[in-house]
């Protein structure tokens, strides 16, 4: 039996799973929304919040299925659809794919039909994730207990230290943004729309304060996500092309 990424037995069982994952996420939207009834919360903001987080995911959700299609030239369609709908860290599946494909000496720009290369591939998306699982439960609490004792303690230095923790996140991803700035004009691309989503989310900060916007907060990083997407999508092709 011949292998091909894209085999109909392969879409069900990521379909099989995706299923599942949307069954469990309305189910607990469904036990949210009643709890939040019981404890006298008005539908109103409820609605609100639904539509605002509803919208928040309108920006990654692009990025993902860029993703998805950037992925499935190499790996067919049902793993990328899989692995981004479950997990869809974007910044993690794409170079995790690529560098055990450079280490395979596997090309990029063909399909996949060796299953020990599709296989190998599966197993370092999965593996290096995989820590995460065991992170959370062992030190989340621990964590968490010590930077809500020091936010007591000095509120502005806990700011701080959440501050430090997220650019820290942010720049283990930034290696990526400037691996192939000596390449040319080309390899400034990603610097390029890293400042034009800058300064759309300070433009949306500015009229959030100014113009008294306060209901710009909630979209404040969707729109300046889908900014940086489009002028991506249109710089790409004249500097890159």
């Amino acid at each position: 039996m011949n292998f091909h990424p894209n085999s109909t037995i392969l879409f069900l069982l990521a379909g099989a799973v995706i299923v599942f994952v949307i069954a469990q996420s309305l189910f607990f939207l469904i036990r949210a929304w009643r709890r939040a009834k019981v404890l006298g919360l008005e539908t109103g903001k409820l609605r609100k919040t639904v539509v605002s987080a509803a919208v928040f995911t309108i920006a990654p959700a692009v990025s993902i299925l860029l993703g998805v299609i950037t992925l499935s030239k190499f790996l067919g369609l049902p793993l990328p659809w899989l692995r981004l709908s479950v997990i869809g860290a974007i910044t993690y599946e794409l170079p995790a794919a690529t560098s055990t494909a450079n280490a395979l000496g596997v090309s990029l720009s063909e399909t996949v039909m060796d299953p020990k290369v599709y296989t190998a591939i599966c197993w370092v998306m999965t593996l290096g994730i995989f820590p995460g699982l065991l992170w959370v439960p062992l030190f989340a609490k621990k964590i968490q207990k010590g930077l809500v004792k020091m936010k007591g303690k000095d509120d502005k230095w806990g700011d701080l230290l959440m501050n430090a923790m997220f650019l820290g996140m942010i720049s283990a991803f930034l290696g990526m943004v400037f691996a192939d700035i000596r390449t040319g004009l080309a390899g400034w691309i990603p610097i390029f729309v890293l400042l034009v989503s800058a300064v759309l989310m300070a433009l949306c900060g500015v009229l959030i304060k100014k113009c008294n916007l306060k209901w710009l907060e909630n979209y404040a990083i969707p729109i300046s996500m889908l900014g940086a997407m489009v002028f991506a999508a249109v710089i790409t092709p004249v500097i890159g092309g």
